[in-house]
């Protein structure tokens, strides 16, 4: 009896414990698929866009080919070097910054401690166009105030130019860039007029190779016209900054020579 029961408690047990291991199995189961779904789904992500980037290229790249590669190479090698000096220019003004506040202070207390000389050695340990003027100025200490207004105005003259250098170069590049695109789309309508008038029929696959030239041609240009202009503005608002800088922070040192002048 003993060996009965036992024997239909097993059986029962079993029964149970299938349903449940089936279902453990297929949670399981499904738990892996997820998991290996969640996981192809970035790699496929970023194949998609790897693909998307590669056929953007190469569509670049037909499209360029197409616009006729003198005039869009032309155009190309416009935008590179503009870019370059714009860069150059970007660089050169980061670096022309001054924290002219500590600059001054700096100033005024080398001045009323060690005096001209040690004054004149902080400027020469600072950089940037701001120091550069209170240096000439400083050098002209012996010669009164009178000098040392005009030392600031004359050099911070040359310290503007310096800063506005290549700027023209870059203003030129956006003039002619246009012109460019310009002078390829006339070409290019000459090329389709001289094939309509070869093949005597105004069809539209005859017409569309030349004004595709044409059309591609000018739209880089005003791309790089657009992109050089963007820069140029940039280029201007950070030396107008840096000027500001200039004429403001010599206001407060032609005071503080003025007090120095006075305590002597």
């Amino acid at each position: 009896m003993k060996r009965l029961l036992i024997f239909f408690t097993v059986i029962g047990l079993f029964t149970l414990g299938v349903p449940n291991n089936v279902m453990a199995q297929e949670d399981v189961e499904t738990t892996t698929e997820q998991e290996a779904a969640e996981t192809a789904s970035p790699a496929a992500s970023d194949a998609e866009e790897l693909s998307g980037l590669s056929a953007m290229h190469q569509e670049l790249k037909i499209k360029f080919i197409e616009g006729g590669v003198e005039g869009m190479g032309l155009i190309l090698v416009l935008l590179i070097f503009g870019l370059a000096l714009a860069i150059e220019r970007i660089i050169y003004l980061n670096l022309s910054g001054t924290n002219t506040e500590k600059l001054l202070g700096d100033l005024e207390n080398a001045l009323n401690t060690k005096g001209v000389e040690a004054a004149i050695e902080v400027c020469r340990n600072t950089r940037g166009p701001v120091a550069s003027i209170f240096y000439q100025g400083l050098s002209r200490m012996d010669d009164g105030l009178e000098a040392v207004e005009k030392s600031l105005v004359s050099y911070g003259g040359i310290q503007t130019a310096l800063l506005e250098k290549g700027l023209t170069w870059i203003a030129l590049l956006i003039s002619i860039a246009p012109m460019v695109g310009f002078l390829f789309t006339i070409v290019g309508m000459v090329i389709a007029f001289d094939d309509i008038e070869r093949a005597g029929d105004m069809s539209p696959s005859i017409v569309a190779g030349g004004i595709k030239v044409a059309l591609l041609t000018t739209l880089l240009a005003l791309i790089v016209a657009i992109t050089l202009q963007t820069f140029y503005n940039y280029l201007l608002s950070k030396i107008d900054a840096i000027v500001s800088e200039m004429e403001n922070s010599s206001i407060t040192f032609i005071d503080m020579i003025v007090k120095f002048d006075q305590k002597k």
